[in-house]
């Protein structure tokens, strides 16, 4: 699912450092304010802050943000050491997101205009140890929420199909209706979305908040929900084999990174009078593993895929089939790029090239 790695994406579970009466001088916050907006009536670049930024997104999604905003105004963190690549592309710091108080001070210090809150447990990890996953996905959210109403940041949460469950419709699943998921990790995401249109509605925050579709890309899977649609080019280009654990005839939205990120791009970016809503479904395309395997297939003619299914066929199939993301485009004009003709070509490439080629003997 999203954010595949799931140390990673903790983006802080040291300790607990809930706000307390949390006081913030009024001057601070008035100066804070929309500073990006304009600079002696020029036009400045936001600052912006990334959480969980060692997952399945961050890294990528700070990419696209440098290449727009600059390479000083986006700054990566977790709690996870970064390889010598990752500080050397731009700012990256420690970010507890238990910590009230440290968080506090990288906004103040850095001047923050937006949050990009990717730190979660995923479903299979939470559902493993749901006291750490209520910690990080529910204590966490609250903790930079509260942040963005102090400070007036604009912040964006990522939901996701997770958010729904077996009451909901699968076929196509709106906008709007009945949710109830059985995972922790799908009602800390509703919990997040509930909590950020409270606070929009209340204090006026700035909230947004994409339901995203299993998002795929060339990054290594981590045996997340959707991750079989990453497994199987490895094991597929690698041995010519796999091993499913979801039934063969299981359909899920599925998105492109590229498509995910440009998403949340136009999103953020968006006029807030476009917008109707402060949560929308984004997808792309649905598909099941045998649809997958037979596009595959034609890469890997000799490509052989057994069906084994596990405990995720039990989220897999309380999740929606088909994504119904009309509004987005309606409101805000989102297109998706990548249908899985070009998803498969593009993976066999990416793949073949990044891990295949450059894998020792």
């Amino acid at each position: 699912m999203l954010l595949r790695k799931a140390t990673a994406a903790l983006g802080g579970c040291l300790r607990q450092q809930l706000p307390r009466d949390v006081v913030v001088p009024l001057a601070t916050a008035h100066q804070h304010q929309r500073r990006w907006l304009s600079n002696g009536g020029r036009k400045t670049h936001p600052k912006i802050l990334i959480t969980g930024g060692l997952g399945q997104l961050g890294v990528e999604c700070a990419k696209l943000l440098r290449s727009q905003y600059g390479e000083e105004s986006v700054i990566l963190s977790d709690i996870i050491k970064p390889s010598s690549e990752i500080v050397n592309s731009g700012p990256y710091i420690f970010a507890d997101i238990l910590d009230f108080k440290g968080l506090q001070k990288i906004v103040v210090d850095h001047r923050v205009d937006w949050i990009i809150h990717f730190s979660a447990l995923l479903s299979a990890i939470g559902e493993q140890n749901v006291p750490l996953a209520v910690r990080v996905n529910i204590e966490g959210m609250h903790n930079v929420l509260e942040l963005a109403k102090q400070y007036k940041m604009r912040i964006f949460v990522p939901s996701t199909i997770g958010a729904f469950g077996p009451d909901s419709p699968r076929n196509p699943t709106p906008n709007v209706t009945i949710q109830r998921p059985r995972t922790i990790y799908g009602v800390s995401k509703v919990h997040a979305e509930l909590m950020g249109e409270y606070y929009h509605h209340k204090f006026g925050l700035d909230f947004r908040c994409l339901r995203f579709p299993g998002v795929i890309s060339s990054d290594p899977p981590g045996g997340g929900t959707t991750d079989y649609a990453v497994a199987v080019f490895f094991e597929g280009l690698k041995t010519g084999k796999y091993q499913c654990y979801l039934k063969p005839d299981t359909r899920l939205p599925m998105m492109y990174i590229e498509d995910c990120l440009r998403s949340l791009l136009e999103f953020m970016t968006a006029p807030e009078e476009k917008l109707q809503r402060r949560v929308y479904n984004v997808t792309a395309m649905s598909f099941t593993p045998e649809e997958l395997v037979e596009k595959l297939s034609k890469y890997i003619p000799e490509l052989h895929v057994s069906y084994r299914p596990d405990s995720r066929q039990l989220i897999a199939d309380s999740w929606p089939q088909i994504f119904d993301d009309s509004e987005a485009r309606r409101d805000w004009g989102w297109q998706h790029k990548y249908d899985l003709d070009k998803l498969v070509d593009l993976m066999v490439r990416d793949v073949t090239e990044n891990y295949i080629k450059k894998a020792p003997n």
